[in-house]
């Protein structure tokens, strides 16, 4: 045993060593971190430079590390081309959803009181893992802001972001983009809810009720009570058809769906098909949308022409500092315990994209127990591993627990900033346009994230993944 692991140990020393001839200069992740300080302190110290010049700000930083990728990298075009192909399939879920669910019109006929404002926080939560986070986020904001007028506070929206936009989409592969990565990759589809219900039960139900006792803080003095029975009606129903046509569309793939015709082959084309799919819908969907619920949701492009922008600049950036953290990973997975995986999984999901976060760490759990992600039986080995029957070399804890970790912390830690995932932007940026009162980047970490988020994802780890 002790000369199979120090072979396996040489073995990865070699290829790091080997691997190091690939990697990208430290250098390269300057423009990454300079754009992060330009979104957090631009809408607060140049507001009017950064309102009007953010585009070219986020492509001009993306080009640089595309540049060099270009010319300087092995490999760099290749892994130009795949970072490529995944923006454009970030950007063409996401977009599709705020489209369709912004010609969808809920009137809620109540007024906002914490218990009406906890449990639509909750149905939320329960409506991520069907819809994902990015379309729950975008069909409910605006009821819950209406509900709420006259008496919207700031903690309104950071706590819709917190439950509703990243930690309630911890069930299922559909919820966030990491564990649907996961699904692809061979993680049984109700592994996530089968491992993580109590984790995802505590989070919600300590956040909804933390909540709720600020609303009662906050009161409802002068806020009358609206018209009507306190029913709920909808406007421009036949956009739920719409949603269920993008969502059967993420699922329109051979390794999702076990005998289903690869439909890029079919057609000739390496890439893009599913992606077509969900941008005719979305086309479809707006030039036929109820104009009574465009206007009553004030739709816009506004807040997906933010989105798209500064995430093509995000994923362009990211891509330096992903290799080498994916190298370093690899490299030291064998030191690596559940709790360095579940909060280093965690502190970067929070400001880089956590879906290529996530897999950098399955393929660091994997590679702790001797298992490869590129490995030809792949699938084969995730669901072993899924499954806590891998070896176990890292005495009595299970692999599935690494798994879990990894699956929990690139989710939830996700709402820890306004970048840890697309609908945060999103939700914030409509919420300005309502003119409602929304904290800048800064004071959303160190006002909310670090006083109601930190505590919790403590309370977790102690809970699961204190070993």
């Amino acid at each position: 045993m002790a000369l199979a692991e120090h072979h396996t140990a040489a073995v990865t020393a070699a290829a790091s060593v080997a691997g190091l001839h690939h990697m990208p200069p430290v250098w390269l992740v300057l423009p990454f971190v300079l754009l992060l300080l330009m979104i957090a302190t631009g809408p607060l110290f140049y507001h009017r430079f950064w309102e009007h010049q953010y585009p070219k700000v986020a492509v001009g930083l993306g080009a640089i590390v595309a540049g060099y990728y270009a010319f300087m990298m092995e490999h760099g075009p290749k892994t130009l081309l795949h970072t490529l192909e995944e923006y454009i399939s970030f950007i063409a879920l996401v977009a599709s959803l705020f489209i369709v669910s912004g010609g969808i019109l809920i009137h809620i006929e109540r007024r906002g009181k914490p218990l009406v404002n906890g449990l639509l926080l909750l149905f939320g939560a329960v409506l991520s893992n069907v819809i994902g986070t990015t379309g729950a986020s975008m069909l409910l904001i605006r009821p819950y802001m209406r509900i709420n007028e006259g008496r919207l506070k700031a903690f309104h929206i950071v706590f819709f972001i917190f439950i509703v936009s990243n930690i309630g989409g911890g069930l299922t592969p559909i919820g966030d983009p990491p564990l649907f990565l996961g699904f692809l990759k061979g993680v049984p589809f109700f592994w996530v809810i089968s491992k993580v219900w109590l984790p995802w039960i505590v989070a919600v139900v300590a956040l909804v009720l933390v909540f709720m006792f600020l609303d009662m803080r906050a009161g409802d003095a002068g806020v009358k009570e609206p018209a009507g029975n306190g029913g709920i009606s909808i406007t421009g129903t036949r956009n739920f058809l719409y949603l269920g046509m993008i969502i059967v569309a993420v699922f329109l793939d051979p390794a999702v769906i076990a005998g289903f015709p690869s439909l890029q082959e079919m057609l000739g084309v390496p890439f893009g098909i599913r992606e077509l799919i969900m941008g005719t819908v979305a086309i479809v969907a707006y030039k036929t949308a109820d104009s009574q619920a465009l206007k009553g949701n004030e739709f816009n492009f506004e807040p997906i022409k933010e989105v798209a922008f500064l995430f093509i600049g995000i994923f362009a950036t990211m891509i330096p500092a992903l290799q080498l953290i994916g190298e370093y990973a690899s490299a030291h997975a064998g030191d690596f315990s559940v709790t360095r995986f579940y909060w280093m999984t965690g502190a970067l999901s929070g400001v880089l994209d956590n879906a290529p976060t996530y897999l950098n760490f399955l393929a660091g759990a994997l590679g702790k127990f001797g298992l490869d992600i590129n490995a030809a039986d792949a699938v084969t080995q995730i669901r072993s591993f899924a499954a806590g029957t891998a070896s176990p070399v890292a005495g009595d804890v299970t692999s599935d627990v690494y798994l879990m970790a990894i699956s929990v912390a690139s989710v939830f830690f996700g709402a820890m900033t306004y970048i840890g995932n697309a609908p945060n932007f999103m939700v914030k940026n409509i919420a300005a346009q309502a003119e409602a009162d929304v904290p800048d980047f800064v004071e959303y970490i160190y006002k909310y994230s670090i006083p109601f988020l930190i505590p919790i994802f403590i309370g977790l780890w102690l809970l699961f993944f204190n070993f």
